[in-house]
């Protein structure tokens, strides 16, 4: 119970400093992709690079679209009338583009995410947009899978949440090490899903990955 109310606190405390940032003006934006372009060697008044900052500056609203919305409204239509049914929803699989805030290289990878409901389930295609919004935002793996678990947690309150997030990083595979093979992983158990083994087991087993610890990596 604690780490729930630590990682919710966290959340209402960065979406308080996201609303508090002075956004520059596109004219402003389009200059600084200029001088990134000439810092790198180039100059941007050349015919294939003259278009280029205003793309940049469209192409960063919709990578980093996520800041404009709050996941929480996409979460808040719930279904009561579900038969009975008592036992884990799961959606796999769910693909996602975002960008490391070290280097604002993407991370390309997969999402998924489980919950046990407390009479009532919210709409698949609403999971799908809960990982959209915090992936198009500049992050880091860890934080992101914390922020998807966090959300659904303070919105649905189920009996127990699930997320393992599985993804490349082209800030280890491009640059610094070289590593193109490397795969991260990372998760976030709360609720039944922390506390009973059981629970946690079928989650794992039905993403395919071995667990019985409730730390970070399932894989381990």
């Amino acid at each position: 119970m604690d780490k729930i109310v630590k990682l919710n606190h966290r959340l209402k405390k960065r979406a308080s400093r996201q609303t508090s940032v002075l956004r520059p003006s596109r004219a402003e934006a389009e200059d600084a992709v200029r001088t990134l372009i000439r810092w790198a060697g180039d100059d941007p008044g050349r015919e294939g690079l003259v278009g280029t900052p205003a793309r940049v500056a469209r192409a960063y609203e919709e990578w980093f679209s996520g800041y404009f919305e709050d996941p929480r409204e996409y979460l808040k239509r719930t279904f009561e009338e579900v038969a009975g049914y008592d036992e884990i929803v799961l959606l796999r699989d769910i693909r996602f583009e975002s960008h490391c805030e070290h280097h604002i290289a993407p991370i390309i990878g997969r999402v998924h995410v489980g919950y046990l409901p407390r009479q009532r389930v919210v709409g698949i295609s609403k999971l799908v947009r809960l990982v959209d919004v915090y992936s198009k935002r500049l992050q880091v793996q860890e934080k992101m899978t914390a922020e998807i678990a966090a959300c659904l947690d303070s919105v649905l309150k189920p009996f127990g949440v699930g997320v393992v997030v599985e993804a490349a990083h082209e800030c280890m595979t491009t640059r610094g090490v070289h590593k193109p093979e490397v795969t991260m992983v990372t998760s976030c158990m709360l609720g039944t899903f922390r506390t009973k083994a059981v629970t946690r087991q079928e989650f794992l087993s039905a993403i395919n990955l071995k667990g019985g610890s409730s730390g970070t990596n399932p894989m381990t």
